[in-house]
Order: C-alpha cells, then sequence, then structure tokens
C-alpha cells in the first residue's frame, strides 16, 4: 500500500520506522547530529527496503511527533500521572532510556560550554494504584 503525504502511518509503518530507529548506528547518529536530512534520507531508504513508501521529511516528522509524545508520557507519569499513555510507549522507551542529556556546564574563564551526561538508567518501576 502506498502512502502520500497527507496519509495517517499504520501501525505496521510506525513498527518498521521503530525497528530501524532501535539500530544503535542510527541512534547515535541521530543524537549528535543537528542537520539531520542524511540521516532520514538513509532512513526512508531502509523503510523502502521494509515496503513503507515515506520520503525522508515524513520520516524526520514522525519521529519528531513520536518523541515529543514519549517525552509528554514520560514526564506525566514522572509526575505521578499513569493514566496518560501512548501505542508503543515501551518501544520508545527501551530506545530513548540510554538517550544521554545535553547539559551545561560552566568553565573556569565563566563562559558556558556544552557536556553530556547519562540519563538514569536503571528501569523506572510504576507503582500499581
Amino acid at each position: 500500500m502506498e502512502s502520500g503525504a497527507g496519509k495517517h502511518w499504520t501501525e505496521e509503518e510506525v513498527k518498521a520506522l521503530l525497528s530501524v530507529w532501535s539500530e544503535k548506528n542510527i541512534r547515535k547518529q541521530l543524537h549528535g547530529t543537528l542537520r539531520n536530512k542524511g540521516i532520514f534520507i538513509y532512513i526512508a531508504k531502509r523503510l523502502q527496503e521494509l515496503g513503507v513508501c515515506r520520503d525522508w521529511k515524513q520520516c524526520r516528522a514522525k519521529y519528531k511527533n513520536l518523541k515529543y509524545e514519549y517525552r509528554t508520557v514520560k514526564y506525566a507519569h514522572n509526575s505521578g500521572d499513569v493514566t496518560k499513555t501512548m501505542k508503543f510507549f515501551h518501544d520508545l522507551d527501551a530506545i530513548l532510556r540510554y538517550e544521554p542529556v545535553t547539559q551545561l556546564a560552566t568553565e573556569e574563564n565563566g563562559r558556558c560550554s556544552v557536556t553530556e551526561a547519562q540519563l538514569n538508567t536503571s528501569p523506572t518501576t510504576e507503582s500499581t494504584q
């Protein structure tokens, strides 16, 4: 099934995107690059091999939307609201859990530089109430 620009992503298409996204080299490149058009062109080609016809812009938009929705749900869970949920949350959690967070560090001369700090890598346990 061919998908056009205005078509919604099917569950199978999202699963294919997540499978490509979960590859270590892809995760590494996506994290370390601000101008990532080339990475998404590669992802779109990989998806095409899996039978998903999406261009790089659609892949990038879906990536950004999934990441935003994941972070919204994760923040809600960390705030105690376990009612907020999303499809593929656990898949995204496995992909994004170890993503480094950029933090500012003050240097001796008073300027700020960017350093990377690892997120807490212990799996979060959800309390049942």
